[in-house]
């Protein structure tokens, strides 16, 4: 029976301890801290760039994962020599408080070590009573076996008061001293060690000379042990007690904004930022939006990336200056704007790639009717035939019309999200061909990604040599973390490096309208291939430019979508994009990726491969699939007398005939181009004798309307019937040109080949006449009364 009994007191003496001891193993939570943290954003070498506060109105930073050597050796010669040696509880310690707190009749001792102090931390406003300090030795026991003391070094620096609202060493130090932890000086870390046994005391007017005090004592016990020597103790004492904590920097407030949105809100983050070239950027913003208000222009974002790695080093969202009122927290980086022309050179390079373009190849710049879509440069005016390479650098509208016609905006609209634009959210019929006027919308953050792409494009291509010269990530989003992108490398990309090196070189020199006739070009002390674009009511206005090294893109404008007079990419946005170029040093230009291009003979009048008959031929390399384009079409063989006119074989033996190759436009072209270029020659007329009948060169061309236009006229403001204007071009504007509509005689002109027509609702059919018989048939519609 006995032996039954002590077996059952052993099982149930077990059976106790292994209670106990799951008890003390579940005693302590994890984790330890349940507290919100502050949102922390740092540069690439750690500088703090902007933080927000903790949900619950405390300046806490994420934990630290290590101490500083300095605040460690300060906090443990004042709080707990013997830190490392103990298990949590240091009873020589308990002791000697109970000792002096009954010899002084009150609580004077704590006796506690750093590790019952975090448990006290961690349980937040505990009564300060028997029963607690028991619970609180227990688990600062429990604590010691689950982290190890840096751990607990670590966490406590993190969770320390250090007065008012500041939380944790990381706080304290750009609180109070506006630098990292680790830059403290002796003075400063042994300040910060005294503080949180009374926090209260950093207030500015209470105890500032006792909260000296306890500094000055706590550096000379430092200095008789031998860890600081007389002269650092002097110093560190001669330093002064600091004010009121100090704002902490928001040298990126927009970014810090959507680190939070993109789900990292309560953790430090170090980004890419380049802290000096961010503080740089701000006030190149700032020193232009002073000379912007004045129009009552309140926004300016900007953002500078790594070429190669993708890497954003300066990150502007908005102007601070602006305030509230005019919607300066608004991360115009991230938002979706109208682009204005900033796509164009993508267009440009797409077909060139795809061998639909020359690099200089002559396109249309005449008036256009689509669909009720008639887009206008923004002069107001038309060269009847422009370069394509020139029609780039001077962003005009008509030619880029002209040109995603024949690519097709459908392709378009696919390769634009295939190299990163991530606003597209409709279908490309929905954006049509005002897709590459600013029908569509973009991100500063996705157009200065593509722009890195194109470059990152020709630098990776001319970093190999083999047939795998492109990578699959060339055309990527940009990266504040670092992030990078697998590397895998191909034969091909979504544009051939040949391509983007035209397109580039077109960029570099792009030209702004000074006066109607006159251009300007913007200088730089360094190649950059810039591009800038102005939405429809000057709501937007874009610059971005590329060198081998660098992206840069700005944009200017009003947060809330007002326009101003004024506001264009050209005035507003390459200023500051060219003083962010300015903060750095001349970058290579790329080098041309001769493997994908061939030398060809080109028509220096027309840009097209030249034919047999181009009086002036260059030889140029051009993307290889651009050999697959036509001749020129422009030069045409005519034959003429002595006299210098036109003949033909009814009226003129050929042995007696001069053949000469002439440039010759379409009329509706010509008309345009001849009061643009004076040095074009018309075509001679034909002799009188020698009729026209067998001419193969069109005499007119309608400028308005267009074949089956459907057009609607409306009244006059007094209520009368108005009027549309039907216009034709003619080679020789003296001749004159007889109007029939529907058959039925309506008018003649001479020079200005132009009349005003309302023939009321119906299906007509306008046929214009010559006085040498040539003509032209139109059809079109009116849908309005008179």
């Amino acid at each position: 029976m006995q032996q039954h009994l002590k077996k059952y007191k052993l099982y149930l003496s077990v059976s106790i301890g292994i209670v106990v001891l799951v008890m003390y193993y579940f005693l302590l939570t994890q984790p330890l801290f349940q507290d919100p943290y502050s949102t922390v954003i740092e540069a690439k070498d750690g500088r703090l760039l902007a933080a927000t506060i903790a949900s619950d109105g405390q300046w806490r930073f994420p934990e630290m994962d290590a101490v500083p050597e300095k605040f460690e050796k300060a906090l443990l010669y004042f709080e707990d020599e013997n830190f490392h040696y103990h298990p949590g509880v240091n009873p020589f310690s308990l002791a000697r408080a109970a000792w002096q707190n009954l010899q002084a009749g009150k609580v004077v001792s704590g006796g506690s070590t750093i590790t019952m102090q975090l448990v006290r931390l961690s349980r937040k406003d505990k009564p300060r009573t028997l029963w607690q300090k028991l619970v609180e030795l227990v688990l600062a026991t429990r604590v010691e076996l689950a982290y190890s003391k840096e751990d607990i070094l670590a966490m406590y620096a993190s969770h320390a008061p250090f007065g008012g609202n500041v939380v944790g060493l990381n706080a304290a130090t750009w609180r109070y001293f506006n630098r990292e932890p680790y830059d403290l000086s002796w003075g400063e870390a042994a300040l910060l060690a005294v503080l949180p046994n009374s926090p209260a005391l950093i207030h500015p007017g209470r105890n500032r000379g006792e909260l000296e005090a306890k500094r000055n004592r706590l550096l000379n016990k430092l200095q008789a042990v031998g860890i600081i020597d007389s002269l650092t103790n002097q110093l560190a004492q001669s330093e002064s007690i600091p004010d009121e904590p100090v704002p902490l920097p928001q040298l990126a407030s927009h970014l810090l904004t959507r680190v939070v949105n993109d789900g990292k809100k309560q953790q430090r983050v170090q980004t890419t930022i380049d802290a000096g070239l961010q503080q740089k950027v701000n006030t190149i913003l700032a020193s232009h939006h002073r000379f912007l208000k004045a129009n009552e222009v309140h926004n300016a974002a900007a953002i500078v990336a790594d070429v190669n790695s993708g890497q954003v080093l300066a990150y502007v969202g908005n102007v601070q200056e602006a305030g509230y009122d005019h919607n300066s927290q608004v991360d115009i980086i991230t938002a979706a704007r109208s682009t204005g022309s900033i796509l164009k050179p993508f267009l440009y390079a797409a077909m060139l790639d795809e061998g639909q373009l020359l690099p200089s190849m002559l396109i249309a710049d005449v008036p256009v009717f689509i669909n009720g879509f008639a887009p206008r440069n923004f002069s107001k005016s038309y060269d009847g035939a422009v370069h394509a390479d020139r029609a780039l650098a001077r962003s005009l509208n008509v030619p880029a019309v002209q040109m995603l016609r024949e690519y097709r905006y459908e392709k378009f609209h696919r390769l634009l999200q295939e190299l990163g634009m991530a606003t597209l959210q409709h279908s490309a019929d929905h954006y049509g061909l005002a897709l590459i006027l600013g029908g569509a919308e973009g991100s500063l953050w996705d157009i200065a990604g593509m722009y890195a792409g194109m470059a990152r494009t020709l630098n990776h291509y001319n970093q190999h040599f083999d047939s795998y010269r492109y990578h699959d990530s060339n055309f990527r989003p940009l990266s504040y973390t670092g992030d990078l992108s697998t590397q895998e490398r191909s034969k091909t990309g979504l544009l051939s490096a040949a391509s983007i090196f035209h397109t580039l070189n077109a960029l570099l020199e792009v030209y702004r309208p000074n006066e109607q006739m006159s251009w300007k070009m913007f200088d730089s002390s360094q190649k950059i291939a810039w591009k800038t674009g102005t939405s429809f009511g000057y709501r937007d206005a874009w610059a971005v430019g590329v060198t081998s090294k660098y992206v840069v893109g700005v944009w200017v404008g009003n947060a809330d979508g007002e326009g101003r007079p004024g506001l264009t990419g050209i005035d507003a946005a390459a200023p500051i994009m060219f003083d962010i170029f300015d903060l750095f040093p001349q970058s290579k230009w790329f080098g041309a990726p001769m493997d994908e291009m061939m030398k060809i003979p080109i028509c220096r009048a027309s840009g097209y491969k030249a034919s047999e008959i181009c009086d002036i031929i260059d030889t140029l390399n051009i993307v290889k699939s651009g050999s697959r384009t036509q001749q020129c079409p422009f030069h045409q063989l005519i034959h003429l007398d002595q006299t210098g006119l036109r003949v033909n074989s009814d009226c003129q033996p050929v042995a007696k005939m001069s053949h000469k190759a002439w440039f010759l436009l379409p009329p509706v072209q010509e008309y345009y181009y001849r009061s643009k270029n004076p040095s074009y020659k018309k075509v001679p007329p034909f002799r009188g004798d020698c009729g026209s009948s067998n001419e193969t060169v069109a005499a007119m061309e309608l400028i308005y309307p267009k074949p089956h236009s459907v057009i609607f006229i409306p009244k006059e403001l007094d209520g009368t019937a108005g009027s549309a204007v039907f216009e034709v071009a003619h080679r020789h504007a003296e001749k004159t040109v007889f109007w029939h509509l529907n058959d039925e005689f309506i008018g003649s002109t001479s020079r200005i080949h132009q009349m005003m027509i309302n023939p009321g609702a119906g299906k007509y059919r306008l046929t214009l006449v010559d006085e040498e018989g040539q003509s032209v048939t139109q059809p079109f519609e009116v849908i309005s009364e008179r």
